[in-house]
C-alpha cells in the first residue's frame, strides 16, 4: 500500500468517525430530551439525564477534533494538487469548521450551568433559570443553522482538487459541489427564510449523503491513479 493510498484511508476512517459520531448531539439528543413548546419539561429531562446530555458536549469535543484531523489528512493527500485550493480547504475545513464546534458547545455549558443554579445564578429564580437555559439550547440550534455554511464552503476546494487529483473518481468532485451547494442553500434559508427550512431539508437532504460516499470510497478503496481510465497511446505499425 502506498503513502498516498494510506492517507486516503485514515482520512476516510476519520471522516467515518464522524459521521458516526456527530448525530448524537444533533439528532438523538433533542429527540430524548427536548419536549417542544414545553421548557419546565426539557429542563427536567436534562436534569434528571445529565449524563446523557454531557455525551452530547463531548460528542462535539470530538468531532470538533476530529474534522481538523480529517482536514489535515485531506491536506496531505491532496495539497500538491494545487496549494492554493489546499490551503482554502485547509482554512475552511480545518480551521473554521472546528472553532464553531468548540464555540457552541459554550451554549450547552451555559444551559448545565442554568439548571444547576448555584450561588452565581441566585439572582434568578428557577422559571427564569430554565427560560434561560432554553435560550442557550436554542442558540446551539441557531448556531448549527449558521455552520452549515461553512460545512459546505469547504467542500468547494475540495471538489476542485478531487478534480483535478488523477487519483480520486471525478465524479465525486462534481458530487461534492452539489453536497456544498445544498449546505450552503440551507444556511441562507436559515438566514432569510426559516419558513423554508424543512421543506429544503427535504428536498436537498439526500445530496448531504455525498460526503458519507466520498468517506466510505477513500476508507475502502483509497487512492490510486487505477481509479481514473486512461487511454492506452495508440501504435503506428511500422514496415519491415
Amino acid at each position: 500500500m502506498s503513502i498516498q493510498d494510506r492517507t486516503a484511508r485514515q482520512a476516510g476512517l476519520l471522516y467515518l468517525l464522524i459521521v458516526l459520531i456527530a448525530p448524537y448531539r444533533l439528532i438523538y439528543v433533542p429527540g430524548a430530551l427536548f419536549v417542544s413548546g414545553n421548557t419546565a419539561a426539557t429542563v427536567a429531562n436534562i436534569a434528571a439525564h445529565e449524563t446523557l446530555f454531557r455525551f452530547g458536549l463531548a460528542a462535539d469535543l470530538a468531532c470538533g477534533v476530529l474534522m481538523a484531523f480529517v482536514v489535515l489528512a485531506l491536506y496531505r493527500l491532496l495539497g500538491d494538487v494545487d496549494r492554493r485550493h489546499g490551503l482554502a480547504m485547509l482554512l475552511l475545513g480545518g480551521a473554521l469548521v472546528p472553532a464553531l464546534y468548540f464555540f457552541n458547545l459554550i451554549n450547552d455549558a451555559a444551559a448545565l450551568l442554568l439548571i444547576h443554579g448555584g450561588d452565581a445564578l441566585t439572582a434568578f429564580d428557577p422559571a427564569q433559570r430554565a427560560a434561560l437555559a432554553m435560550l442557550f439550547l436554542r442558540l446551539h440550534g441557531q448556531a448549527v443553522g449558521a455552520a452549515e455554511l461553512l460545512w459546505g464552503l469547504w467542500l468547494f476546494p475540495l471538489a476542485l482538487l478531487v478534480l483535478r487529483s488523477g487519483f480520486l473518481p471525478r465524479l465525486f468532485g462534481y458530487a461534492l459541489i452539489l453536497n456544498g451547494l445544498a449546505y450552503v442553500i440551507q444556511s441562507f434559508a436559515w438566514a432569510l427564510r426559516p419558513d423554508w427550512q424543512d421543506t429544503l431539508s427535504s428536498l436537498l437532504g439526500p445530496l448531504q449523503f455525498v460526503e458519507v460516499l466520498f468517506m466510505l470510497w477513500l476508507l475502502v478503496l483509497g487512492a490510486r491513479r487505477s481509479f481514473r481510465r486512461t487511454k492506452a497511446p495508440s501504435v503506428t505499425p511500422t514496415g519491415t
